[in-house]
């Protein structure tokens, strides 16, 4: 099962996951904010960023229910919606159980994009053959790499090379707390980016929205984009299923 090698969905579409929610919203951040989306958040998580803003998806919390992945996809049949954002959690750290789920709904027609936020520290080689050779639905996958900086606690645990298998249609996320982070942000680009989207995005209610406009404008950055947690100013940041 490493190369996510799937059985027919018969017998893959029976397999059952750990789960926090599912909900429609308006997308909160990246290239896609403010668009309809159906939120799947998957439960675990193999990090312990300092700055999580979903700690009820992983340990000592519990999974709020289990579904097989046939459950998800009626669930997700329900919303006019035509993009899916799987996340968590770490919604690849179930393996071929993530794999299958993933295939599974860019399979459905009705969905047109299915963005998958990762944390970094998952190697993507086995994901993106499954984009890749996956036939034309497949090609609706694509990522959203949120690589950690130093203030997370977890920038030890980055997957480097998991740059290399990112197309233009894929984004890196860098949440910045401080210039520390910022720094390590601009060396890592150098050092690493080939394609996909640059996002940098401010710790909500540490890092001021815009100092971190100022620090990117004096750089320069032309090719980043600041992106800015939608949902926590629409909701308030506490606030679940939104």
């Amino acid at each position: 099962m490493n190369n996510w090698e799937l059985p027919q969905p018969a017998e893959y579409r029976a397999w059952k996951l750990p789960m926090v929610e599912i909900f429609e919203t308006v997308e909160g951040e990246g290239n896609g904010a403010g668009y309809p989306t159906v939120f799947i958040r998957v439960f675990h998580c193999n990090l312990r960023c300092t700055w999580c803003d979903t700690p009820y998806s992983y340990a000592p919390a519990r999974p709020e229910f289990e579904a097989t992945i046939e459950e998800i996809l009626e669930w997700v049949r329900r919303y006019p919606s035509r993009r899916i954002c799987l996340t968590g959690g770490e919604p690849l750290m179930h393996r071929e159980k993530s794999a299958a789920l993933l295939a599974a709904l860019a399979d459905l027609n009705q969905v047109e994009d299915v963005h998958v936020e990762t944390n970094g520290a998952i190697d993507l080689a086995p994901f993106d053959r499954l984009r890749k050779e996956g036939g034309k639905q497949r090609e609706k996958i694509r990522f959203i790499m949120d690589y950690k900086l130093p203030a997370s606690g977890e920038e030890h645990r980055m997957v480097r090379d998991n740059f290399r298998v990112l197309t233009d249609r894929d984004e890196v996320k860098f949440v910045i707390g401080d210039q520390e982070d910022f720094r390590a942000a601009v060396r890592v680009m150098q050092e690493c980016h080939r394609e996909g989207q640059i996002l940098f995005s401010p710790v909500f209610e540490t890092l001021p929205p815009r100092k971190l406009v100022e620090w990117v404008l004096a750089e320069p950055l032309p090719q980043v984009k600041v992106s800015l947690q939608l949902h926590k100013w629409i909701w308030d940041p506490a606030e679940r299923g939104v």
